[in-house]
């Protein structure tokens, strides 16, 4: 048994402390909100984000978090993008002793174009947790939370740190594989939220599943170019964190960006909709980040590109679903497929 604090207590961080307490770890949910940690101890439940899931007597909520972390063997960071500098800044204060640091956050910064795990590192000294774990993959909170089988990846340039990471989530219903490529499955993992905003827009304007398969195998591509360019390795995207992680965000009633494509197909605004969502959407802040990160490097990104115009310049949807259908023809191969094919003759 090991005592782990969970930072971030919405539908992800309840359902990640849930799969450590089953596995026998003391386990302390932390939450910046004392009202929100009051109401999850009284009815051991967090309806605020997971309905009519009834979280184990003894996983208790804090709101301080010197308290949450006290003696801990390893932190898992679980929070919006926006939310990861502010509380670093806080755990700088209060962490005085080395532990193994997880999160699993997807989405890029906006303008800094930083990675979650920069962005950690910037904020916290590297001698209290040595190197960042990504905890990424194909996995709905309302699914974990009830022990549905799900398959993730720990990654981290440490391998002892990202063994570590597995040791304390693996069990018959979470499996857990170890990484090595931190940059990929964490551009996979965001970016891939973009194409499911663009998944629920073409299955709320009637476009059907040949649409929707079209859409999700290009947007990979995308992801890929980008990735690769940036030095990821080819193959992280297609794995758990990349076509895993994209196929299940785009075809799932859980997924908030498909909602929220879904939502916008049909003429409501984003900011009614994030109003009405109450949690973040990731695939909104990211979008602006990949659209900035794809000019500023020259990546032809047109799908990242027709999302950022529906959402920050209310262009209509069926118009760049137009402009995507008719851009001038080209071979479906690039040089991502050129690359992979490198690569498995290297083998």
């Amino acid at each position: 048994m090991e005592k782990v604090a969970v930072l971030g207590a919405g539908s992800w961080g309840t359902a990640l402390a849930m799969v450590l307490h089953q596995n026998g770890h003391e386990v302390r949910l932390w939450t910046h909100d004392e009202d929100h940690a009051k109401r999850i101890n009284k009815t051991h439940q967090n309806s605020d984000y997971l309905n009519n899931i009834q979280l184990p007597q003894d996983l208790v909520a804090y709101s301080d978090l010197t308290k949450a972390i006290d003696q801990v063997s390893a932190i898992v960071l679980v929070l919006p993008t926006k939310a990861i500098r502010p509380v670093c800044q806080q755990l700088k204060g209060v962490l005085t002793h080395q532990v193994t640091l997880i999160h699993g956050t997807k989405g890029i910064e906006p303008d800094t174009f930083k990675r979650v795990s920069e962005m950690i590192e910037e904020e916290l000294p590297k001698d209290l947790y040595g190197e960042v774990v990504v905890l990424s993959g194909p996995s709905h909170a309302e699914e974990v939370s009830v022990f549905q089988p799900t398959t993730v990846s720990a990654t981290s340039s440490d391998v002892a740190k990202s063994v570590h990471t597995q040791d304390l989530f693996m069990n018959e219903r979470f499996r857990v594989y170890t990484n090595q490529d931190v940059l990929g499955v964490e551009l996979g993992g965001a970016l891939k939220n973009i194409i499911a905003l663009g998944a629920g827009i073409s299955d709320g304007l009637g476009y059907g599943d040949n649409a929707k398969a079209a859409l999700v195998t290009r947007g990979l591509a995308e992801i890929a170019r980008l990735g690769t360019a940036m030095g990821a390795d080819p193959l992280t995207f297609v794995g758990l964190t990349g076509i895993g992680d994209l196929i299940v965000t785009s075809t799932s009633i859980h997924s908030r960006n498909w909602k929220t494509g879904h939502m916008l197909a049909k003429g409501e605004s984003l900011e009614e909709i994030l109003d009405k969502m109450g949690m973040v959407v990731e695939g909104v802040r990211t979008a602006k980040a990949a659209y900035q990160l794809a000019e500023e490097r020259k990546i032809e990104m047109p799908i990242t590109t027709g999302i950022y115009k529906i959402l920050f310049e209310k262009a209509d949807p069926r118009e760049v679903v137009d402009q995507l259908m008719t851009r001038s023809k080209r071979p479906e191969t690039d040089e991502v497929h050129h690359m992979l094919k490198k690569h498995y003759n290297d083998q």
